[in-house]
């Protein structure tokens, strides 16, 4: 299945100030397809090193970490002839060996022009930054997320379509109706499969729900378990309850995280450790308000106020026990979960484009779903589930910030109107 990490990854080989790779993400999200896909297109040869399934890997680098040490001993164990700028070296599940994530370092200073990628899923969360130094300003880091609608659409074989969906997005112009009516299944198929590969390439071969949640859920188990394994043991029941909470928060009218939904009388103090590990395991995402519209935004933003969003829509549908054919229709029974699942969505797209996204509130009587930089400019986008027309947050928005165009993002066909671009669910992938 093709991943648009790829082509990262192929300018990250050509960049003359290229360092050591470090590719994160949550887990079962494709970084090790990915990695081993690109080596096998780009290179001669591919050495590989598991540190969780070769647990003895981690005795080679409790002595020396130089690359002039390393190298050989790397060459011998993978069976590979490690060549310079010819192989690439890849360590993965990096974050069960310190040791060798500190000795990216050194491949850095003193031998770049060995090509390594290392992958880990919890490296914000299971690395020892206490006893272990990381190599800061030594490496390069990209986040993998899973796949997005446009990904989706390809590994379902709609080359077409996702041809024709940029073009109109371009031109602001509608998509015939019988291929935006076909994408809007295609959006609904994706709100239930999600974008984790190992769910997308099942669900193309055999389009059985059934199977799909089975899947969905041995990966909902292995969060679980990750989260008794790298974290503090009196965190273990905050995590879970935080995590069990977000889809209470999502049915909300307002989907602003309240630590009272968690437990009753809960607090900050109390959660906040346990939110930081869900967002630093990449298994969720915490969206801040901002208090001012103004750039840089981060600057701005109200760390009192946020909404936590799932890292993929078809572990939040397994994890609520959505039947598929509900989601797939739409019925009237999800009406309160809509609105939070299509947020969720919204999310998941932005951030694998690469945005940091915001929202913003005007006292009780406005809010604006996402808020992000595109090309420079400060956009607002307005996010409904359906073909709904009434924008009066976007409107308040618009005559108080007077932005240069603003983004509704809705079931409504491509458009541009009184300085308004609507964009369909299914396209957000070209924001």
């Amino acid at each position: 299945m093709y991943r648009k990490v790829i082509e990262y990854l192929k300018e990250w080989k050509d960049s003359p100030a290229r360092k050591p790779l470090i590719l994160q993400g949550a887990r079962q999200v494709g970084k090790t397809y990915s990695i081993l896909e690109f080596g096998r297109i780009c290179y001669e040869n591919v050495a590989y090193f598991n540190f969780e399934t070769n647990p003895r890997l981690t005795e080679t680098f409790q002595e020396d970490i130089s690359p002039a040490y390393l190298i050989p001993l790397l060459s011998r164990i993978s069976g590979q002839t490690i060549v310079r700028e010819k192989t690439l070296i890849v360590f993965d599940e990096v974050q069960l060996c310190e040791r060798a994530l500190t000795s990216l370092k050194y491949f850095c200073e003193d031998a770049p022009e060995y090509h390594i990628i290392v992958a880990g899923s919890l490296l914000g969360v299971a690395v020892n930054r206490a006893k272990f130094s990381f190599p800061v300003g030594k490496v390069d880091i990209k986040t993998l997320y899973p796949m997005d609608m446009e990904e989706f659409l390809l590994a379902m074989g709609e080359e077409e379509l996702v041809r024709q969906i940029h073009s109109c997005f371009e031109a602001d112009s509608p998509l015939p109706s019988a291929l935006h009516d076909a994408a809007i299944r295609r959006y609904r198929e994706y709100l239930v499969v999600g974008g984790m590969p190992e769910c997308v390439m099942q669900y193309a071969q055999t389009k059985d729900f059934v199977l799909l949640r089975h899947t969905q859920d041995t990966i909902l188990t292995s969060y679980l378990n990750d989260m008794s394994k790298y974290n503090n043991l009196n965190e273990i029941k905050k995590t879970r309850l935080t995590y069990d909470s977000i889809t209470v928060q999502l049915s909300k009218t307002n989907t602003r995280f309240q630590y009272k939904l968690v437990k009753k009388g809960g607090r900050a103090s109390e959660f906040e450790n346990a939110i930081e590990w869900l967002t630093l395991s990449g298994i969720a995402a915490q969206v801040f308000r901002v208090e001012h519209i103004r750039k840089p935004l981060e600057n701005y933003r109200d760390t009192d106020s946020f909404k936590i969003y799932v890292s993929d829509t078809g572990l939040l549908c397994a994890k609520d026990d959505l039947i598929a054919q509900d989601v797939l229709y739409m019925t009237s029974e999800l009406d309160d979960f809509k609105g939070g699942l299509t947020e969720n969505y919204v999310n998941t797209q932005l951030s694998a484009r690469g945005y940091r996204t915001y929202y913003w509130t005007s006292g009780n009587t406005a809010e604006i779903d996402f808020i992000i930089q595109r090309e420079g400019r400060i956009i607002p986008v307005e996010v409904k589930s359906a073909d709904n027309t009434k924008a009066k947050s976007l409107k308040t928005y618009m005559t108080q910030f007077k932005p240069d165009y603003a983004v509704k993002i809705s079931t409504r066909n491509f458009g541009f109107e009184n300085r308004i671009k609507t964009v369909p669910l299914y396209a957000v992938f070209c924001l």
